[in-house]
């Protein structure tokens, strides 16, 4: 029986997930969203293209979450977009709500189901949706590492004008402005990047990377990221589906990694057919362990107010 993956959500991030698992050829794909016909008309258009693309995947779309029955994977990009001049704690109070929602509908209509959040401050999203759901933790996770670490691979691509495939890069921590890129991680082809690039650039482009989210939003002016979120969703749903068990990093729950609990933060896992398999714990310089922690303090205060 081929694997269903159901993306919550048919606005530019979801139809995109949808359009990239699709060519994957990972499973059949449903796309579901409250606006009626939208979900449908976008299905039907990614499914016409399929023979052009030889992407040999069923796409269907739904304005009900019973249709969610029988997902392998749920993606969850439903909720308002962040918009020029706002933060992501201002869309706490009004995401919560459709988050709470679609994990009611998760629990009841696809309970063996693996979640991935992409919805916005994603950290706190998905901690909520686990707590809302009730599944384990290592099957509730959050997108924003894969995001952040391929910006900043991008970023560093771009300075060097070398290929993207040979740049490997990791970022940590809360999906916003307090995340935590590894420069001392990152190479290009195993050589370090901070022997190929200067301290003061490389600091200017971890700023970068910090800010990458708000740079589209202000270029866009009336909407957010979409084909880099898209495609590291999707990214995460073949590592599951075909059980690659890539390194990555996810927002994964914590019980004690990096002397950190009760919370979904960014953190290096391998990611399989189980989900999160392990976390992964790297060796932390002093004052890239205090950033962490910074970083982790601001997902915790975020917490603190969700819906009881």
């Amino acid at each position: 029986m081929r694997k269903k993956i159901s993306i919550v959500g048919a606005g530019n991030v979801g139809a995109s997930c949808a359009l990239y698992v699709s060519e994957m050829e990972v499973g059949d794909v449903t796309l579901i969203d409250i606006v009626e016909g939208v979900p449908q008309g976008k299905a039907l258009d990614l499914f016409e293209g399929s023979p052009v693309r030889r992407a040999d995947a069923k796409t269907t779309g739904s304005n009900s979450y019973d249709d969610l029955a029988g997902s392998d994977v749920v993606v969850v990009t439903a909720g308002f977009p962040r918009k020029p001049g706002m933060s992501r704690t201002d869309l706490l109070n009004a995401n919560a709500e459709i988050i709470g929602t679609v994990a009611d509908a998760i629990r009841e209509k696809a309970p063996k189901a693996f979640v991935i959040v992409v919805t916005n401050p994603l950290d706190v999203m998905t901690y909520y949706m686990w707590k809302r759901t009730g599944f384990p933790r290592q099957r509730v996770m959050g997108m924003a590492g894969v995001l952040d670490s391929t910006r900043f691979r991008s970023f560093i691509a771009m300075e060097l004008n070398v290929s993207i495939e040979d740049v490997m890069a990791m970022v940590l921590g809360g999906h916003g402005d307090a995340m935590v890129p590894l420069t001392r991680f990152a190479t290009v082809s195993g050589i370090p990047v901070t022997e190929l690039i200067p301290e003061a650039r490389l600091n200017e482009i971890v700023t970068r990377t910090k800010n990458g989210g708000a740079e589209i939003v202000a270029l866009l002016k009336t909407g957010s990221a979409f084909y880099a979120p898209a495609s590291s969703a999707a990214q995460m749903v073949e590592a599951i589906l075909k059980d690659k068990r890539r390194v990555v990093p996810v927002a994964a729950g914590l019980n004690g990694e990096y002397g950190l609990k009760d919370l979904h933060f960014g953190v290096p896992v391998v990611l399989g057919e189980n989900g999160v398999e392990r976390i992964i714990e790297v060796p932390l310089s002093e004052s890239e362990r205090a950033a962490l922690e910074k970083s982790a303090r601001e997902v915790h205060d975020m917490i603190g107010e969700l819906p009881k």
